[in-house]
């Protein structure tokens, strides 16, 4: 008889938690499944994966696993230490795992029992098999703002279940979800448990929204930075102001300082989307020149090229 190695079987180190031997195992059990898998020896593979997790998820089953020491190496040969005999173990009931379930290694120290991972169904058959049901991803748009805020929704999804039958189908389903405030684009909100069912009593896998971000009318996303044009007046660039400007978390007051350039970018640190650190917004100083549209604005034009000779091309003679 060799020495199983169930660590290394599922690729996992000797103190994995519970949650990390599951996860690894469904991914294994996916990939190896004899009714899917197109891998070489896929059944061999898909039964070592259950046994190993038999082990390893019971606490029990894996404290005594452990006792064995970490000195023994795959395929080494292997006897039960001399007390093990002793060692007191529930007998294989009706509908049990038996030799032809697990290996002569399993039950040389657990007696042949099993579990859940191994076969529900007749001995030797790849029906049955327990697998975790597959991951799912769908995409949810959501606006600016509820990136900012958070909030919940209701979502109308159309989910594969198992029927009474064992027979995945297809039917309508409503979830509430909450959308974490500062959640960004093309990250995913995971929810366990809400994907495909599994088989033969398996866990169901994992159900992924992607968020993608709506256009906004008035900002731009860039990470958790946002961008906001920021028109101005000639004269509220030119002597400074004090303007009132809109943010996702309302509206602030931004300094204006005297001769402000058009294209200048002025920041509101901490006002982009939550997060840590928080994104902040920017205000891009857009200079908009009244029309002269009447006599009386002609004039007043006229009168601030008299009084102001400024020659905005200036710095093309200098360098010319």
């Amino acid at each position: 008889m060799k020495y199983k190695d169930y660590y290394q079987i599922l690729g996992i180190a000797r103190d994995a938690s519970t949650e990390d031997i599951k996860k690894v195992y469904r991914r294994l059990a996916r990939k190896y499944h004899p009714d899917v898998s197109k891998e070489a020896q896929a059944e061999e593979h898909f039964k070592e994966v259950s046994e190993a997790y038999e082990v390893l998820r019971d606490p029990e089953k894996r404290a005594a696993y452990d006792q064995l020491g970490s000195s023994w190496q795959a395929g080494q040969d292997f006897r039960p230490p001399p007390n093990w005999q002793g060692r007191q173990r529930p007998q294989v009931g009706p509908g049990g795992f038996g030799s032809q379930d697990f290996s002569d290694f399993f039950e040389s120290l657990f007696g042949g029992v099993g579990g859940q991972p191994g076969f529900a169904g007749a001995r030797g058959s790849t029906r049955g098999f327990s697998t975790a049901g597959q991951d799912q991803t769908v995409p949810l748009e959501i606006t600016l703002e509820e990136a900012y805020q958070g909030g919940q929704r209701s979502l109308q999804l159309q989910v594969p279940e198992q029927d009474a039958n064992g027979h995945v189908v297809t039917r309508p389903r409503t979830l509430n979800v909450k959308i974490p405030a500062g959640v960004g684009n093309g990250q995913k909100i995971r929810l366990t448990g809400q994907g495909g069912p599994g088989r033969s009593g398996g866990p169901s896998g994992d159900l992924y929204l992607e968020i993608t971000i709506r256009h906004h009318p008035r900002y731009r996303l860039q990470g958790r930075d946002l961008t906001l044009e920021l028109p101005l007046a000639p004269w509220e660039a030119a002597l400074g102001c004090k303007v009132e400007v809109p943010t996702l978390g309302g509206p602030v007051t931004l300094n204006i300082p005297a001769n402000a350039k058009n294209g200048q970018k002025l920041r509101l640190r901490g006002r982009g989307l939550p997060g840590q650190p928080p994104g902040d917004q920017l205000a891009v100083l857009r200079i908009v020149n009244p029309p002269a549209d009447s006599d009386a604005a002609r004039e007043a034009f006229q009168r601030l090229e008299q009084e102001l000779p400024f020659d905005p091309r200036a710095t093309w003679r200098s360098k010319g």
